[in-house]
């Protein structure tokens, strides 16, 4: 029953999500912002919205080690599986991105920028209040720079759906809403059942299935040849999830970091986007299949590195 209440609270994150995403990508292109940007912030935030939830729900519920895996688990997931997929299917997408590259560009040294900030506080020990409120106060500094970008015109296949946009909207919030909480519960009963510390489920199933949007949006993407977009909504989601989804949580419980281990894994991951940006495509792929397997290799030793009763 557990796994049902998983696989549905899952499904409902990944709708949800799409129907939010959807409905403002519609809105968005109505004022004609650039693709790169529209990933950045608009389907950023949509595909954030599983994380944040899941995350704010865990920490109000007394979970935080599911709030601080699901948060560096997505962050993880999202550049060496979802990123790394993508170009390893795609490995010419980044240098065919033209007029976003050097967008792309500016938000990766964004996206390096928080996860070095992360880095930092969590050497403490514990994230608390006070990081949690410089994260937020650093994430509004990141959201007004990608704002005041300049606006581009070039196409990009996203559809308006007129005044159903809103609609989309508010039925993606409810759907991710009432499926992070299904999540949550799922979660905390699996980890109880096996005996497997939360932070471990929070950074192996609860972060790839809240990372299922962003796969989804960026393998469409990039089928579409819009690769600015697939990486744009990456750069973007991390971003959302260190500063924003792990500020608010942390605003409502601290957090022990358990193993600095899982921080550096983090930092490197982030990093290692960075020959996917540079490289020639005939380096990316090679470079993505180590990625791939990088990832597999680091969910194997989290489950590996803890007694299972």
């Amino acid at each position: 029953m557990t796994f049902v209440i998983l696989a549905v609270g899952i499904a409902l994150l990944v709708k949800g999500a799409d129907l939010f995403v959807g409905g403002g990508s519609g809105l968005a292109l109505r004022y004609r912002i650039s693709p790169a940007l529209i990933g950045s912030t608009i389907i950023a935030f949509g595909t954030s919205l599983p994380e944040l939830v899941v995350s704010t729900n865990a920490a109000v519920t007394g979970n935080s080690g599911i709030a601080l895996g699901n948060v560096i688990g997505s962050n993880i997931a999202n550049v060496a599986l979802v990123l790394a997929l993508c170009t390893f299917i795609r490995p010419g997408m980044v240098a065919a991105s033209g007029a976003s590259r050097p967008a792309l560009v500016r938000h990766t040294a964004l996206m390096l920028a928080a996860t070095a900030a992360f880095a930092l506080f969590a050497l403490r020990g514990t994230l608390d209040i006070v990081a949690g409120t410089v994260f937020l106060l650093l994430f509004v500094a990141i959201l007004a720079v990608l704002l005041r970008e300049e606006r581009e015109g070039g196409e990009v296949e996203i559809r308006s759906h007129g005044r159903a946009d809103a609609l989309y909207i508010g039925l993606g919030l409810v759907a991710v809403i009432v499926g992070a909480q299904l999540v949550v519960d799922g979660a905390v009963t699996l980890a109880e059942a096996f005996g497997i510390p939360a932070f471990v489920i929070g950074v192996s199933v609860v972060a790839v299935g809240t990372s299922l949007p962003e796969l989804a949006t960026s393998i469409v993407a990039a089928a579409r040849d819009e690769g600015s977009i697939s990486i744009g909504n990456i750069l973007g989601s991390n971003i959302f999830n260190l500063l924003l989804v792990l500020g608010i949580s942390l605003l409502l419980a601290p957090v022990t970091v358990g193993s600095l281990v899982d921080i550096a894994v983090v930092v490197l991951f982030s990093v290692a986007i960075l020959p996917l940006l540079f490289a020639r495509p005939s380096v990316v792929r090679g470079w993505s299949a180590l990625l791939l397997l990088g990832y597999a290799a680091y969910i194997a030793w989290s489950f590996g590195a803890v007694p299972i009763g």
